[in-house]
């Protein structure tokens, strides 16, 4: 790196001196030569402090992007992707989502998507805009896929919340935002479908205030609506813009049209009034009442976007292919690059104390696996680089098992197409092959134990029975199950142990037939799935003692162990499911035993004795107990313990507890009474009623035991217009005739068996 010298050389001296030879005199001559000389050794002082400052990584990692696109169900998010990938000149055809011409769009890559026309894995693919680095993430709708859209916003830097003009703000797009939130993922809002029926962007907006609790403001203003939606102006940069050609790639600027300087006028005070409530520089010139140049108020919107203060809104209709390069823009000007996010990991050797990541390629490998996919060369991990430089032929360390891996290929990916490379630094999203590790996992260069914090996981709520149809095809499907349990942490694979049949579990009816199809697809298992089962528990509501003595004597060693205690409900806000305690002064049970006590009263709780189902908020406190010293064993504690937890189990008055789900319903207002009184009927507490132009929208929390086949009775009770979404809410407590039907059921089915 240059280096100016900031002492003066004798031949610079004279350099200094001899330009001034026109000064009056040498006093003159020498004053006006320290000035310069010093004026020298300022700016060389800068410009080196500015090469200290600025490294070499500097100026390609803020053209580096990485954002995720997601939004309700069917607002357009993979026909919007689709229109970036061909404007971007990634793809140079384009394609529609439900794949009539036979060819669907590029980030639906698995057929299952194409045939459904819904987003199943979230894609990762990049492509280039104006010199700049954008990695995208095409993320799923659906609320059972909600792990993969945390997933990607785990990894992401900005995001585009996509609202479809005429539905507005929906259940899904609520989910989404607070997923954003709690990720603290800066972000922009996109109103498509502008060329709709009823499409009306400023009905979104007032929406997107009210039920997102956004501070927003529309950056644009659409020339025309519905059929006659000809393009839009830019209240920054105030111009108006014209897409043309077949596929809208040619942007032509233009004058704004007479009729609509006021509103434009309007909406630009407006957008300067709402940003300078949350950035004072600009605050500063709107109360002095000084003109607002472009610069400053792009610079505002990007400052106070970043800080997630304020939504920049865009709008346009991705299927028309208009507005998409605006909002390309859009995310270059106002999203962060990957140094302008603040990271944190939990480091390791310090209480898993957390620290804030650089970001920058100098620094120690940090990198996590935020994705598993088993692609036609074995396993497929993407990885996202916060920290450090990774090299193809480098040694990694997964932080969370330990071991020492080489990068044996390195690639970008462009859906299911890849590009190998030889470095990727922080920043960047990449994929490696042949690397064996769960999603999730972090991977150092082994200087540094760092994890990145782990991500919420939620609970399964659905479980079905599953067995192959054939004999033969066991393999296939134990394989294909332990694929997805890798691929996806809210599925999970079980053993019935009293049916012997495989039961998986997940987020919804959904979720699960999904996994059963790709089986029969990508594996070729049929296979035959039971009705679908509620995940019940149970838990107890009072504290109850137990003092059990199992004695056994059969010729040779028998056993014999003693356990007294009691068990009580834990808090319910307890962190925990299951706690043991030991109080146990002195040696009356052996030190040795006490794990293998803990174990039984483990296995009793995995069914309780109402309805078999696991026991939770549950707190065993084990007091005393005797022992002998021939005939304890560990069997023998064991034993005891599981017979003590059955014994005392009555008396601590159990009860079921069932998953309850939150509900919102969108149908139109003359079926309100019908749908609420179903509700009712169903067991569902109705927990919020507004009035949506002329739908109504209903939230309520429903038990799940209650929903199967709610999508038909919905719409048979509203001619086909009413929509529903449901997520987990709770596991409440059933009523007691509902706690005494389900008891009376596994009773008969026990007596059968």
């Amino acid at each position: 790196m240059a280096r100016f010298p900031t002492s003066p050389t004798p031949n610079l001296l004279f350099r200094l001196f001899s330009s001034n030879k026109r000064s009056s005199s040498p006093a003159a001559a020498l004053l006006s030569g320290d000035f310069q000389l010093r004026q020298f050794s300022a700016g060389s002082a800068a410009r080196a402090a500015k090469d200290e400052k600025e490294p070499w990584w500097k100026e390609s990692m803020n053209k580096v992007r990485n954002i995720g696109i997601s939004a309700h169900i069917d607002s357009g998010k993979t026909t919007l992707t689709e229109r970036v990938l061909f404007y971007t000149g990634r793809i140079h055809e384009i394609h529609e989502v439900r794949g009539r011409d036979g060819v669907g769009a590029k980030m639906d890559s698995m057929d299952l998507e194409r045939e459904k026309g819904i987003t199943i894995q979230s894609a990762a693919t990049y492509c280039t805009w104006k010199d700049y680095k954008v990695n995208i993430i095409d993320t799923p709708g659906h609320v059972d896929f909600t792990i993969e859209v945390e997933r990607a916003l785990r990894v992401l830097d900005g995001a585009i919340l996509v609202l479809c003009s005429v539905g507005g703000v929906q259940s899904q797009s609520i989910t989404v935002d607070r997923q954003m939130r709690r990720y603290e993922v800066p972000r922009v809002a996109f109103i498509n479908k502008l060329d709709r029926m009823g499409a009306d962007p400023w009905k979104v907006l007032n929406q997107a205030r009210a039920k997102l609790r956004h501070h927003s403001a529309a950056v644009q203003v659409p020339i025309g609506l519905e059929e006659n939606f000809k393009g839009l102006i830019d209240l920054v940069h105030v111009k108006a813009y014209f897409f043309h050609g077949s596929s809208g790639e040619n942007v032509v600027a233009g004058d704004i049209p007479a009729d609509m300087e006021g509103l434009v006028a309007e909406k630009r005070r407006e957008l300067i009034e709402i940003v300078s409530e949350v950035d004072d520089v600009l605050a500063e010139k709107f109360l002095n009442d000084e003109p607002v140049s472009a610069t400053e108020l792009e610079e505002a919107i990007r400052r106070a976007t970043i800080a997630q203060k304020f939504v920049p809104v865009f709008m346009g209709s991705a299927f028309k292919n208009k507005g998409v390069q605006p909002l390309l823009d859009g995310v270059l000007s106002y999203l962060p690059c990957p140094t302008e996010v603040n990271n944190y990991a939990l480091d390791q050797k310090n209480e898993e104390e957390r620290v804030t990541l650089t970001g920058s390629p100098d620094g120690p490998l940090v990198a996590l696996a935020f994705k598993l996919e088993e692609g036609r060369f074995g396993q497929l991990t993407y990885l996202r680089v916060y920290e450090g430089v990774i090299k193809k032929g480098d040694f990694i360390i997964n932080v969370n098992t330990g071991k020492r891996i080489k990068v044996p290929r390195l690639v970008r990916m462009h859906s299911n197409d890849m590009e190998d490379i030889q470095e990727a630094h922080a920043g960047e999203i990449v994929a490696v092959f042949g690397v064996e590790c769960a999603s999730g996992d972090t991977f150092t260069d082994g200087s540094v134990k760092y994890t990145m914090t782990s991500m919420s996981v939620p609970e399964p709520v659905m479980s079905l029975a599953v067995q192959p149809v054939s004999k033969d095809s066991g393999g296939q499907f134990s394989k294909a199950l332990n694929r997805f349990q890798k691929e996806d942490p809210t599925f999970r694979v079980g053993l019935d142990p009293e049916s012997g049949q495989t039961i998986i579990s997940g987020m919804g009816e959904l979720h699960l037939d999904i996994y059963v199809e790709r089986m029969r697809r990508e594996y070729k298992v049929d296979a035959t799935v039971g009705k679908p089962r509620v995940n019940f528990r149970e838990t107890i509501t009072q504290r109850a003692e137990f003092d059990y003595l199992h004695k056994k004597q059969s010729g040779g060693a028998g056993q014999y162990g003693r356990v007294t205690g009691y068990v009580e409900p834990l808090p319910l806000d307890s962190k925990e499911k299951f706690e043991f305690e030991n109080m146990i002064v002195g040696q009356a049970i052996p030190s040795g035993f006490i794990p293998a006590i803990e174990k039984g009263f483990k296995e009793a709780a995995n069914s309780g004795s109402l309805i078999g189902h696991p026991v939770e908020n549950l707190r065993i406190v084990l007091k005393d107990g005797a022992s002998h010293a021939v005939d304890s064993s560990e069997l023998a504690f064991k034993m005891a313990a599981i017979y003590a937890f059955r014994l005392c189990y009555t008396a601590a008055r159990p009860v079921i507890l069932e998953p309850v789900m939150m509900v919102e319903l969108k149908v139109p207002t003359e079926f309100q009474g019908t749908v609420a009184g179903d509700i009712n009927k169903r067991k569902g507490i109705i927990v919020g009623n507004d009035q949506e132009g002329d739908d109504s929208v209903i939230q309520a929390h429903v038990p799940l035991n209650n929903m199967f086949g709610y999508s038909t009775s919905l719409r048979s009770m509203t001619q086909g217009k009413g929509e529903f979404t449901m997520e987990y809410k709770e596991h409440c407590a059933v009523s007691h005739e509902v706690q005494t039907q389900l008891v009376n059921t596994y009773v008969a089915s026990k007596a059968t068996e």
